[in-house]
């Protein structure tokens, strides 16, 4: 018994070895950049952004928030998806070849990473608050790369 198990450690432990020195990693681009923000980019950033809000009307005032732990999954894994999409942005083959597309790029890794934070903290606010820098990030590399995709009234807003 003691012998399988020293054996079986040895052949994990070579294995492991095999593994991790290969210095190249292969992959396959499925979709590309406007593929990339329709189908991964957009659905996920806009559940973040709808996770939380306030409607206020004649009524009152209507809270929209996670309230169940399924709920603030939901919210953090939006947020590992738009973080996530930053570095599927930069791949060769995919991202534009500009400092300033990167930097939004990276801009988008940074703020994705700061509403993981919030959604794992169930902050309301945070959640919130990171939504709306993500949404700046988001609405200027659009008015550098996809102008034709911002709102209509977006480069007014600017004014």
């Amino acid at each position: 018994m003691k012998l399988k198990r020293c054996h079986w450690v040895a052949v994990s432990v070579v294995l492991f070895g095999c593994t991790s020195g290969a210095s190249e990693q292969s992959f396959t681009l499925v979709a590309d950049l406007p593929d990339l923000m329709n189908t991964v980019v957009d659905p996920a950033a806009d559940a973040y952004w709808d996770a939380v809000g306030w409607i206020i009307d004649s009524t009152g005032t209507t809270e929209i928030r996670p309230r169940t732990p399924e709920e603030w999954e939901a919210v953090r894994n939006n947020a590992y998806q738009v973080a996530e999409s930053g570095n599927l942005m930069l791949m060769e083959g995919r991202g534009v070849d500009e400092p300033e597309f990167k930097a939004f790029a990276q801009a988008m890794i940074t703020a994705g990473q700061r509403a993981i934070e919030a959604a794992e903290a169930q902050d309301v606010m945070g959640v919130f608050d990171t939504g709306a820098d993500l949404y700046a990030v988001c609405t200027g590399c659009h008015s550098v790369y996809a102008a034709e995709v911002l709102r209509p009234n977006a480069r007014l807003e600017g004014n």
